[in-house]
């Protein structure tokens, strides 16, 4: 059976498309991008604008075309916090419908984490132990914690790259004084939620499977050898907060030259950084590893689950 999961995020609209089977890890066939960042056609009221929701139509077309052409058997689409949180988000969610020709999906924060973390459990195994999951997307941070598929402690925080480069890193490159003020606004914000994880036992493993992680971990970590041969990256939060002085000195254009930093994520990678160093400090991780799974492969994983794979009886 062939799966896909529409995942309409702040940053692009992204089409996996995998093979799944009972008993079997989903083996992906196909993956789709379209880079809009939805966080700059946002209004002064909170709503997105006319360009951004045909932007988002076309793109959520060219999946829809894209997954047909792979001859998907079911697509899921979901969207999280761009859509969520618009103040036009109910009109903006009818018009994606209208585009798809099928209902939508939006996840709230809690269970983007939830979800995230399923996919970080599998892929690490239940011999990880305790996990300690971080995951920044375009408009929000989430944090998830505990020693089974379903964490102990979830949470979704506004803390997301793009939305926190709108906000508070309006120039290019960024001063230091917003560099500053996007810390202490991360630390107050996160400092919310800490006594729901701070409660937990201390993990075995630290975990970051975002996209603007793993470009990090590029930059600022280190390769080291995995199961199966399979590389893995480690980010230090010391080596990733030594970095943050240098790419904010940076325009937005020579970002890009350095390792790991894509054209789509150059303009974001500052505050990227600053949310998620700021985390690390106040969670107390000293480094943590990079998941190849996050929210796609848990939606793929948590509609295996329900699926009836008995054969049909004659």
């Amino acid at each position: 059976m062939r799966l896909g999961v529409l995942d309409i995020g702040s940053n692009t609209v992204h089409m996996l498309a995998a093979d799944v089977r009972p008993g079997g890890r989903p083996l992906a066939t196909t993956s789709d991008r379209t880079v809009l960042r939805l966080m700059r056609y946002l209004t002064d009221d909170g709503a997105i604008s006319e360009e951004g929701v045909r932007a988002l139509e076309a793109a959520v077309v060219r999946a829809r075309e894209v997954a047909e052409a792979e001859r998907v058997d079911e697509l899921l689409a979901t969207a999280t916090s761009a859509v969520r949180d618009a103040r036009n988000g109910a009109d903006v969610i009818a018009r994606i419908e209208a585009a798809l020709g099928q209902p939508l999906q939006v996840l709230d924060g809690e269970t983007e984490a939830q979800l995230t973390f399923l996919a970080v459990r599998r892929w690490f195994g239940w011999s990880a132990g305790q996990l300690l999951l971080l995951d920044i997307g375009g408009g929000s941070l989430e944090v998830a914690a505990g020693g089974d598929e379903l964490p102990d402690a979830a949470a979704s925080v506004p803390l997301g790259a793009g939305r926190m480069t709108v906000q508070f890193l309006p120039h290019d490159p960024p001063g230091e004084d917003d560099v500053e003020r996007l810390r202490e606004h991360a630390t107050s914000t996160l400092t919310e939620v800490l006594p729901e994880f701070a409660a937990l036992p201390r993990p075995d493993h630290v975990v970051g499977s975002s996209k603007a992680i793993r470009s990090l971990a590029r930059l600022a970590g280190y390769p080291v050898p995995g199961w199966s041969g399979i590389q893995r990256m480690v980010l230090p939060r010391a080596s990733l907060g030594s970095w943050i002085p240098r790419l904010a000195r940076l325009p937005a254009s020579a970002r890009q030259e350095l390792p790991g930093i894509t054209a789509d994520r150059t303009f974001q990678i500052v505050a990227a950084a600053v949310s998620l160093h700021t985390a690390m400090t106040v969670l107390d991780v000293d480094e943590l590893e990079v998941s190849p799974w996050a929210l796609r492969e848990g939606v793929l994983l948590r509609y295996i689950e329900q699926l009836n794979w008995s054969a049909p009886r004659g």
